[in-house]
């Protein structure tokens, strides 16, 4: 008896560690392995896209396009909403969206301006101003979303309403003129200030940068580091991810969701100074598609609508994206139609992409 036993025993051990030895590999074929991979790096496709569509319009066009003129002219056209991209990414991430970011940048620009010519206040302590101004009106809207529970789409519209509005009434409509800021106020200019390094054929002087792409590269750089470095980073993607088991994990869902909205207004502040250098006057009535272009970025770049999971320098592809496309099409003579169709199908296609790399982790 104690024979027979110790035989099935053994039988039994023998089969037991056979059956754990084996897993199932659910991710078999191409396919499979390329929607991992993109669930994994996010920012694949739109630099994919980026890539691509600079050879593309580099073989069509020559030199004309690719060139280090003309490419260095695209990061000059894109840094404003490229800034503004990077604010609405954090929104984004925590599956929320502001509407209200091309008007904080917009009144920004318009406090700067308006502090130094009407009150005389030094240009260095204006800026700070409008810098503070955009982190409060950001700060008022992280409050309204996290305290008081109000959906993030209705108070940032509300918001821009708000803000579009007092921009008008406390400007007055006027605008402060270029030839006055450059004599008497160059600092709110300094982001636009170029430089060159080499010189290309013609002698134009090669690659032209400002230093407002300077501060959008940093700010992405800045954001990628702390996102994927810092704890805030981590909470941020929690939050997007599932709120409440988060909040469950032990992160505090409102202060994130606050200081999120704080810093978005802050990098909006900053968008705001960088378009005063870009048209070179205060405007009130200038960045009006500052919200929908920054949406746009963000979506083709590859931050999922949902919330959680997207890589922050997806954005910096998609706006380098359009740039290439506007830039690419008004050259070779097309009608600027054209750029909207295409960068619409890019928008669904992005949509679409996110939703089948999704399936990964359903």
């Amino acid at each position: 008896m104690s024979d027979k036993k110790e035989d099935y025993e053994a039988s039994v051990k023998t089969v037991a560690s056979e059956a754990v030895a084996q897993f199932n590999d659910e991710r078999k074929g191409l396919l499979s392995k390329v929607q991992h991979a993109l669930h994994v790096n996010p920012a694949l496709v739109p630099l994919f896209v980026l890539v691509a569509s600079i050879l593309i319009f580099g073989a069509l066009l020559g030199t004309r396009f690719f060139s280090p003129f003309a490419l260095t002219l695209i990061l000059q056209q894109v840094q404003i909403v490229g800034i503004v991209a990077a604010a609405q990414s954090l929104v984004i991430l925590t599956a929320g969206i502001d509407l209200s970011v091309g008007a904080i940048a917009v009144l920004s620009s318009v406090i700067m301006g308006q502090f130094t010519f009407r009150y005389g206040v030094p240009v260095e302590i204006a800026v700070l101003c409008g810098l503070a101004f955009g982190t409060a009106i950001g700060s008022v809207n992280g409050w309204l979303i996290a305290v008081m529970k109000l959906p993030p789409f209705i108070v940032t519209l509300g918001m821009w309403q708000i803000v579009l509005a007092a921009n008008f009434l406390y400007s007055k409509n006027e605008t402060i003129r270029s030839q006055d800021i450059e004599a008497q106020a160059p600092l709110l200019q300094f982001l636009g200030s170029t430089f060159k390094i080499g010189s290309d054929v013609d002698g134009r002087g090669g690659a032209t940068f400002t230093y407002g792409v300077i501060a959008m590269v940093l700010i992405f750089a800045i954001l990628a580091y702390v996102l994927s470095q810092t704890a805030w980073g981590r909470h941020v993607y929690a939050v997007g991810d599932d709120p409440e088991a988060a909040q469950l994990s032990g992160v505090n869902v409102k202060r994130t969701l606050i200081s999120v909205y704080a810093v978005t207004g802050f990098i909006c502040a900053i968008a705001g100074w960088a378009l005063i250098g870009r048209i070179g006057s205060v405007s009130p009535t200038s960045g009006q598609l500052l919200n929908i272009e920054s949406i746009t970025a963000v979506v083709i770049g590859g931050i999922s609508l949902f919330g959680g999971r997207g890589s922050i320098m997806g954005p910096l592809f998609g706006a380098l994206i359009v740039g290439v496309f506007t830039l690419g099409l008004r050259l070779a003579g097309a009608d600027a139609q054209w750029t909207f169709l295409l960068i619409g199908a890019l928008i669904i296609g992005a949509v679409a992409v996110d939703q089948w790399i999704r399936k990964v982790s359903a």
